[in-house]
């Protein structure tokens, strides 16, 4: 309501003729009851986002604090400048982008495997229901399997490689992600299945005008949750059958006491699991925002 005294005076008078209703029916036009609504979320959020900064700060000093004044042991528990100092020295010299790098590239590539892997399974079990009866208690059973139980198995069958470290991130995700996909495509309305059938479409319509486009925000939702599985699953296999990367800069860091990389490799992969989610979360609102 601010704008409108920046307005022409001529463009107020009409302005001012209008009744309340009618100027509910312009286009654009914002109550000032909206106006306050929007504020107060406005408000809201500026408030949880200053409150999580803030959280974050103090626990970071309360940290620092204890470490400098030997509350908790600093060889163990390391603290926040040192985590910083090691970071920057090996920032310095390179060797921390190599780690990141690979443990980037394997959790986006086992990422990409599962996006695609998952729906083609899932259009196939949607397409033939013999075969999704068959193969659904299969899927339930690996999907509730603890994933690290496959980890040795998959480097004995596959070898001490980065395939099996991707195959390892696939696997923590993938059988959730089916049986996710799955069920999105078979709670389809199925009004609009009949409309392609009263329209003599066949199931190959069904399945580009009305399955695929009506799970895309499961796909996206389903994406949100696989991207943080797969950077666990690559961890899980650098653990096990890496040379480098920051699951096997954490067991070497633990295996010989090196507490400080130890924690900044942990605080990297919470930077890099933020990251990517938020990237995912930018899809889902460009998606909801254009469709």
């Amino acid at each position: 309501m601010k704008l409108l005294h920046k307005l022409p005076v001529p463009f107020l008078r009409i302005w001012n003729h209008h009744s309340d209703s009618e100027k509910n029916s312009l286009p654009g036009y914002i109550s000032p009851e909206q106006l306050i609504f929007l504020k107060k979320i406005r408000h809201h959020r500026q408030f949880v986002f200053t409150a999580r900064i803030l959280l974050l700060i103090l626990f970071l000093l309360q940290w620092e604090l204890c470490a400098n004044a030997g509350i908790v042991d600093s060889f163990i528990f390391s603290s926040p400048s040192r985590i910083a100092r090691c970071f920057w020295e090996m920032t310095l010299d390179q060797s921390i982008f190599l780690h990141i790098g690979i443990t980037l590239y394997e959790t986006l590539a086992s990422f990409a495997c599962v996006t695609l892997f998952s729906l083609l399974v899932a259009v196939l079990l949607w397409s033939s229901r013999k075969l999704s009866e068959i193969l659904e208690p299969y899927l339930v059973v690996l999907n509730s399997l603890p994933k690290s139980a496959l980890a040795p198995l998959l480097i004995v069958w596959l070898g001490a490689t980065p395939t099996t470290i991707i195959v390892a991130g696939m696997s923590v995700a993938v059988f959730g992600s089916i049986l996710n996909l799955y069920t999105a495509f078979i709670t389809v309305d199925e009004e609009k299945i009949r409309l392609i059938y009263t329209l003599h479409g066949k199931r190959q319509h069904i399945l580009t005008k009305v399955i695929l486009p009506s799970s895309i925000p499961a796909v996206i939702s389903n994406m949100k949750v696989n991207i943080g599985l797969c950077l666990v699953g690559v961890v899980i296999g650098e653990f096990l059958a890496a040379k480098s990367g920051l699951g096997y800069l954490i067991i070497y860091a633990s295996q010989t006491f090196k507490m400080t990389w130890l924690l900044m490799s942990i605080c990297i992969l919470c930077l890099i699991a933020m990251a990517l989610y938020a990237l995912i979360n930018a899809l889902e609102k460009w998606y909801q925002r254009k469709y």
